[in-house]
């Protein structure tokens, strides 16, 4: 078993996590762009981007590289690593991206927001995998003496994005979607989330 192999009704009997769909940001403020993401989204626009490659490579990178030179590299981002929390209840497996608290590793070090992209371009198939690595993450942080018990996750299709916040042993899943088209707003998530990790 692996994690995009989970359902949320199996992360409730194996694990006892429940699930709520609520709102979780209630006042985002906006972050402008610069200019050099604004160009590359509005190239990336311009192309055939059909693919998952495609999308995490032309349009989800170039986002999680502008929200890490905004914060200094307070995090670093991994692309495509594995997670190998607890492989005998099947959290390990590939993670589309990983981002991590502390910078300066080659191995994954305290891993606080994980992010799925969401095949058949549908977010909420995306959901239960996401899911399976936040509990992963926490796992993992858990076992290296790192004690974050909140840790956020995302699923996209690059286009549309919906957050996720593990808690306690409750999945809080976004009743709001965030878009491409108002990427300022996506990105004042983003930053907000970053901003409370930052303040641990």
């Amino acid at each position: 078993m692996a994690y995009s192999d989970f359902s949320l009704k199996d992360l409730k009997v194996q694990f006892g996590l429940e699930n709520r769909v609520e709102r979780l940001f209630s006042e985002i403020e906006p972050v402008a762009i610069s200019a050099g993401l604004k160009e590359d989204l509005e190239l990336a626009s311009q192309l055939p981007v059909r693919s998952e490659k495609a999308k995490s490579e032309l349009i989800v990178m170039p986002i999680l590289l502008e929200l890490m030179k905004r914060n200094k590299k307070f995090f670093t981002i991994y692309s495509g690593d594995r997670l190998n929390a607890d492989k005998t209840k099947g959290l390990s497996g590939e993670c589309d991206f990983i981002l991590a608290k502390d910078t300066g590793t080659f191995d994954i070090n305290t891993p606080i927001i994980t992010l799925v992209e969401a095949k058949k371009n549908d977010v909420e198939i995306g959901i239960p995998q996401c899911a399976a690595q936040m509990l992963g993450a926490r796992i993992y942080n858990h076992e290296y003496g790192n004690a974050i018990d909140k840790i956020y996750g995302c699923v996209t299709t690059a286009d549309d994005w919906v957050f996720m916040k593990l808690e306690g042993n409750t999945i809080f899943i976004d009743n709001r979607k965030y878009y491409l088209g108002q990427v300022e707003e996506l990105m004042g998530v983003l930053q907000s989330i970053i901003d409370f990790y930052a303040k641990k």
